[in-house]
């Protein structure tokens, strides 16, 4: 299990993360999203003692990752792929791990065939690997210890679309058998499919945290129509507030019974309307971080400037 408690961390008087709190809990995946910057791998590098907390705790099983005598054996990271030894070769990386934490030898056969990294590319060295091989490479690494908990940031990266699929079924593997896994991502489609539970945060700060299936009920109802403005300001009017989703659409934060009747009332024609479950991850995503994201932030000092 991990626990974040009221961890904020400061950087020369900028808050990277500010008062965050969430658990991830065993037998489950537990997805962390936000845009760049807003603070994700802070909060990873805190929980595994790499970046210091300026105030609040980070655990992992009630103790810090500082204090663990063997972490490898406990907690699988893996933060950064490109981070291994380029002039090493992969089984040699493998091998050094092994040995640190006491291993035998077999377990590192055991992990390169469990991530499908050949024998003539375990003896190359890690200079000559594409990113995707660097990824289960690092997977490798991260489960070699047999741990309980999995700490992953931007796993998928560099992974064919294969790749991706076998990474799900060797996550949701690990989460069934009691494992617990924080995984962060920007493949939000892959969130939606493996992820129980979400972490969300934007500027430093968590906009959102629960079960994936209560967050994305909560999220509205997705609507199209011919005339988006016209109805936009009368749900306004009647206190829903809403976001324009695609060329013709709205996500409304109220039922479709609500918002058909301001439809209805209004004299807009809908072409569609259904619960903002069916929109999936993405258009709550977007919503929920769109005062952080980079280009709504470029969007607003443009109407400024030309204000």
């Amino acid at each position: 299990m991990i626990t974040i408690e009221s961890v904020t961390r400061t950087f020369a008087g900028f808050t990277a993360v500010d008062d965050v709190s969430f658990t991830a809990q065993p037998g489950r995946v537990t997805g962390f999203l936000g845009p760049n910057g807003a603070g994700k791998s802070t909060t990873m590098r805190i929980l595994v003692g790499l970046t210091r907390a300026t105030s609040g705790t980070a655990s992992i099983s009630g103790r810090r990752y500082v204090d663990l005598p063997n972490p490898g054996l406990e907690v699988g990271v893996l933060l950064d792929a490109s981070a291994q030894h380029a002039g090493r070769t992969g089984r040699e990386i493998l091998s050094i791990a092994q040995r640190f934490m006491g291993l035998p030898r077999g377990r590192v056969e055991e992990m390169l065939d469990l991530v499908s990294l050949t024998a003539e590319e375990a003896s190359r060295r890690v200079r000559d690997y594409s990113l995707g091989m660097r990824q289960r490479l690092g997977i490798a690494t991260a489960l070699l210890g047999e741990p309980e908990v999995l700490i992953l940031d931007e796993p998928a990266n560099g992974l064919d679309p294969a790749g991706i699929r076998w990474m799900r079924g060797l996550l949701l593997d690990y989460a069934d058998r009691g494992g617990t896994v924080l995984l962060s991502s920007h493949l939000l489609h892959e969130i939606e499919v493996i992820a129980d539970d979400l972490v969300v945060i934007g500027n430093g700060r968590i906009v959102a945290q629960g079960a994936k299936s209560q967050l994305l009920r909560s999220a509205g109802s997705l609507l199209r129509t011919t005339q988006r403005e016209v109805l936009a300001r009368a749900l306004i009017d009647a206190g829903v507030s809403s976001s324009p989703v695609g060329e013709d659409g709205l996500l409304a934060q109220a039922d479709t019974a609500e918002v058909g009747n301001i439809a209805f009332t209004t004299g807009v024609p809908v072409i569609e309307l259904r619960p903002a479950d069916g929109a999936g991850l993405e258009d709550m995503f977007l919503q929920l971080t769109a005062e952080s994201r980079r280009d709504t932030i470029r969007d607003n000092q443009r109407e400024g400037a030309v204000a």
